[in-house]
């Protein structure tokens, strides 16, 4: 589509928007500024640097061997280079401790991990001018034998609390370097296959360890903790330590960022409907965005009734400055970039959809208990020319609309992925 036509559309569709009260102009101005954050590990299948060829454990699992995985932390952050290129609006990295970048010969153990193996990753955030998010990596490794920060092994327990401390002096150093605040997230895959005899002493030891791990104090201004649960992994069908009960009343109790992953919970249950409650508790939340097909299967994010829900309420809760915004999935089955680009797309539509409703029309009729007609306005906003400001986001981003994209991803994986 030329630049004239995307213009001559986009004029047409504010004045559509306008009759409902709209302003669209201003909705993509907000769009612009809000950060997602992308996850690193979409591009190597959550590999890391340490021993990329290792099994996955903890209960992660990739599925498919699409050709072309990073191998190489310059692999992987030139692959994060073409997505920014493809991408528009404001972004940050999201980084597992397992990406740490050693010199040939001074590897060292996860719980003796230092902000200078993350250095490239900071100089490169810093070149872009990223801000970045960080997670302790805590499976994947021999100390993890079904428990890591729940284990009622001391030796294993212990290992993982330095780590995790190792981590938040971390994340505080990129904050610091970056000048704006590294959210800092923990979360561990602990559990038994089968019905345990005793559920409270894990979470007993979980609620000791990160009390331990929490000790040290960092400034907001550099580092945010942030706690996950989980409902249940691959190996933990049956109990998981750290559920949403647990992480809720230690985030309440201690004021920790609660993080709320859209395939954490049961396949009825919806995060959306979870943040009005949660932040009248909580200080902020991180979202792990991903998509859930029956179960924690992490697929690709797209614009679906779930991502909807969740960017109808961020726009309608309005607290952008306390919900951060990150994408968390990993399909090795297709282009990995493609992935990518789909993900955070899907991600900025959903939110400027969101934006793009008669928000006052509807939330008056409610007000007014005039039901149908919140209803009927609900109902306009599905069949406005939504498309035609995403284009002119697009176009204004200078990134390639949606039917441009994919032939820049096949290009590149011709020329670079195939050659991997």
């Amino acid at each position: 589509m030329s630049k004239k036509s995307v213009e001559a559309a986009y004029k047409l569709a504010c004045e559509r928007y306008a009759e409902l009260g709209v302003d669209a102009e201003a909705a993509l101005k907000k769009l612009v500024k809000i950060p997602i954050s992308l996850h690193c590990w979409q591009g190597d299948d959550v590999r890391g640097f340490e021993n990329p060829d290792g099994d996955l454990t903890g209960g992660i699992q990739t599925t498919g061997n699409y050709p072309g995985r990073a191998r190489t932390p310059q692999e992987l952050r030139g692959d994060l280079d073409f997505v920014f290129s493809l991408i528009g609006g404001s972004h940050r990295v999201n980084v597992h401790a397992c990406y740490a970048e050693f010199e040939k010969g001074k590897k060292v153990d996860r719980d003796a991990l230092q902000p200078e193996h993350f250095k490239g990753w900071i100089d490169w955030a810093k070149k872009n001018g990223l801000g970045m998010d960080f997670n302790p990596t805590l499976f994947s490794h021999p100390m993890f034998d079904g428990f890591s920060l729940a284990s009622r092994k001391k030796k294993i327990r212990d290992f993982w609390i330095r780590h995790t401390i190792a981590t938040r002096r971390i994340a505080a150093a990129i904050g610091k370097a970056l000048g704006s605040p590294c959210v800092n997230n923990v979360w561990i895959p602990d559990g038994f296959k089968d019905i345990p005899a005793d559920r409270a002493t894990p979470r007993k030891i979980l609620n000791d360890s990160l009390d331990i791990c929490f000790e040290e104090q960092f400034s907001p201004k550099h580092m945010l903790d942030a706690i996950e649960s989980k409902l249940f992994g691959i190996g933990a069908e049956s109990y998981t330590v750290g559920s949403h009960e647990f992480y809720m009343g230690y985030a309440v109790k201690n004021q920790k960022v609660l993080t709320l992953d859209a395939g954490h919970y049961h396949p009825t249950e919806t995060i959306s409907d979870k943040l009005s409650a949660c932040l009248l508790f909580v200080p902020e939340i991180l979202l792990h965005v991903s998509r859930g097909v029956r179960w924690d299967s992490d697929h690709v994010v797209i614009v679906n009734d779930d991502l909807l829900a969740i960017a109808q309420e961020l726009v309608r809760l309005d607290q952008f400055k306390r919900v951060h915004i990150g994408l968390d999935y990993f399909d090795a089955s297709i282009n990995r970039i493609a992935a990518w680009v789909i993900g955070v797309r899907a991600m900025q539509k959903a939110l400027l959809f969101a934006m793009l409703e008669p928000i006052k029309l509807m939330t008056d009729a409610e007000k007014s208990e005039d039901y149908a007609s919140r209803l009927a306005w609900t109902e306009t906003a599905k069949t406005m020319p939504f498309g035609a400001i995403w284009d002119k986001f697009c176009e204004d981003e200078d990134v390639p609309l949606d039917t441009a994209w994919l032939q820049e991803v096949k290009t590149y994986e011709a020329n670079v992925l195939s050659k991997r």
